[in-house]
């Protein structure tokens, strides 16, 4: 009889021939190494090669190592989409350090906040936004922080508040520093912060597995090609782009910076940089869907992913038929951005722009990197049938979920239910295993005993041809409980009234679904144009129904 050995008891194991921790530091070094003479960043005059950015990456890690900046310390960035931001996701990483990309449209006390809450060392500040920072400075009570003036000529204003400037620092650091990747892949990469709508903002805990899988994930789904061109219409600071500072490194991509979202700077890159690929919310699709017609001069294929907010068909056909595919993706702060996609099925190829568009507006099925997806009552964990009606709450487990909430274990432990990550989404699953989201669960409207999902009520008014962005609420009511109360933008130069829109949704829902009232203005949205339904909500409950047709007073009033 001879003695066996299970493979599992083999003694087998990890060394550093067979185990590197996953990490996205890895990605431009290699890039660098392979294709040092291509085009890795463009602002405006400037052009840099991968050779070019990977030294400055390397310069900026070692500066602030120099500087006693190390493992777990904070560095935070609060600057637009322009080549130090890009630099910094991987800078200050490569110091041991923990990068976080601040909201630039918060103010100067939620600033003040996250600066003290993540106990930033040093604080890197675009002189777009030096003025607010230096009042959070103050605020904040950190004397002893770092502040560097990233100077950048595609703004013309601000003043320098800091001790030294990027360029200086980057001149201490040295341009052949040998990095180390993390011993433990669980590390903290990057730290992000919830909007903080309900209260002070979460601070989100991302690792380096996590941030490496997500971006990679990223190719895989969208099909990227090797050397992508890619705009940043999206914020770096959201969800760090959704990953894609990460991705465009391992892509060996062309990062093309862009300070400020407007039409005609996004049709003028797509055409003279040749972008393929962009990334933004439904409002942004909007916008360039409805732009004048003499902008969309481009010939050649264009891709964006969309997600933020439940796209209206409407709006993703309008996209598509100009000639820019729309991939929609779903996801959180809390699991890295994008970890559900709308994956496309080659035998929907033959439907027509309207069933196609419908499919699109699905969230989709889990990306590579998220191992489990599920539609589950959130008490009992009890997954939903996959019919296509039973609301639930959309549950995630994977590597691109977050390590945690920062100095808050009594939320980390809330958001993490037998082994899920409860989204607080509320939705439903289809019979082919694709989610779509129904709504937030403070969003859903409860109208005698009956739930209306804002989202459905949206797409049937974004169909009305004079609608540029929609947005439904709950409004209390005597006999109801609540009504859905809509508020709308009209495109420029369109006009209809409360009672023809009513009409016309009548036409295309159950009637206890229809708004019972309009209200026109400009909506308010976030930087990442999310509309910002908690002031809307606030709104349809304080005010009377003369007060609501005067949208614009009564907005201001609630800032």
């Amino acid at each position: 009889m001879t003695n066996e050995t299970s493979i599992y008891e083999s003694g087998l194991a990890p060394n550093a021939a067979n185990y590197v921790a996953l990490s996205p530091l890895s990605f431009p070094q290699r890039t660098a190494e392979i294709y040092p003479d291509l085009l890795a960043v463009v602002h405006g005059d400037i052009r840099r090669t991968w050779r070019e950015t990977y030294e400055r990456m390397l310069r900026l890690g070692s500066a602030l190592q120099k500087r006693g900046i190390g493992k777990g310390d904070t560095v935070s960035v609060i600057a637009a989409n322009i080549p130090e931001m890009f630099e910094a996701h991987f800078g200050i990483p490569m110091a041991g350090a923990v990068l976080n990309a601040v909201n630039t449209r918060l103010d100067a006390e939620a600033i003040a906040f996250i600066l003290s809450h993540a106990e930033a060392k040093v604080v890197m500040v675009d002189p777009e936004f030096s003025e607010v920072v230096d009042t959070a400075i103050k605020m904040s009570g950190r004397k002893d922080m770092l502040v560097v003036d990233i100077e950048d000529a595609s703004f013309d204003g601000g003043r320098l508040i800091g001790e030294m400037t990027y360029t200086a620092l980057l001149a201490e650091g040295d341009p052949n520093f040998q990095f180390e990747l993390p011993g433990n892949e669980w590390d903290a990469i990057s730290l992000n912060y919830t909007s903080g709508t309900t209260g002070d903002p979460k601070g989100v805990v991302y690792h380096h597995r996590g941030a490496a899988l997500n971006a990679m994930s990223n190719i895989v789904t969208w099909g990227m090609a090797h050397h992508s061109r890619y705009l940043w219409t999206l914020p770096m600071f959201h969800c760090n782009g959704w990953c894609f500072p990460w991705t465009i490194a391992a892509n060996a991509g062309v990062c093309v910076c862009l300070r400020a979202v407007r039409a005609e700077p996004i049709y003028q890159l797509i055409r003279d940089e040749k972008v393929t690929h962009f990334c933004g919310a439904p409002i942004v699709l909007n916008m360039l869907a409805n732009a004048p017609d003499e902008l969309k001069d481009f010939s050649h294929e264009v891709k964006v992913m969309t997600a933020g907010a439940s796209p209206p068909a409407a709006v993703i056909a309008n996209m598509e038929s100009m000639g820019i595919e729309v991939t929609h993706v779903y996801g959180l702060t809390e699991t890295y951005g994008p970890s559900v996609v709308c994956a496309w099925k080659t035998e929907w190829d033959g439907l027509d722009g309207e069933k196609k568009s419908k499919l699109k507006a699905r969230q989709g099925v889990k990306n590579v990197a998220l191992s489990g997806l599920m539609v589950a009552d959130p008490d009992t964990l009890e997954p939903k049938p996959h019919d296509g009606t039973s609301i639930g709450e959309i549950f995630m487990r994977g590597n691109n979920v977050m390590k945690g909430y920062l100095k808050n274990p009594t939320t980390t432990d809330k958001s993490f239910k037998g082994g899920w990550f409860a989204s607080g989404d509320l939705g439903v699953m289809h019979p082919d295993g694709y989610v779509e989201l129904k709504d937030r669960s403070k969003d859903i409207i409860i109208s005698g005993g009956e739930n209306i999902s804002s989202v459905e009520v949206e797409d049937v008014i974004y169909t009305h041809p004079a609608v540029m962005v929609a947005a439904v609420v709950a409004r209390p009511d005597e006999k109801w409980g609540e009504t859905p109360c809509a508020f709308v933008e009209l495109k420029p130069d369109h006009d209809v009234s409360e009672a023809d829109l009513i009409a016309f949704c009548r036409e295309s829902m159950a009637r206890f679904k229809v708004p019972k009232r309009v209200v026109f203005g400009d909506l308010p949205k976030t930087s990442t144009g999310k509309v910002q339904k908690f002031l809307l909500r606030d709104l349809a409950r304080a005010l009377a129904d003369d007060g609501l047709r005067d949208f614009a007073r009564a907005l201001s009033d609630t800032k």
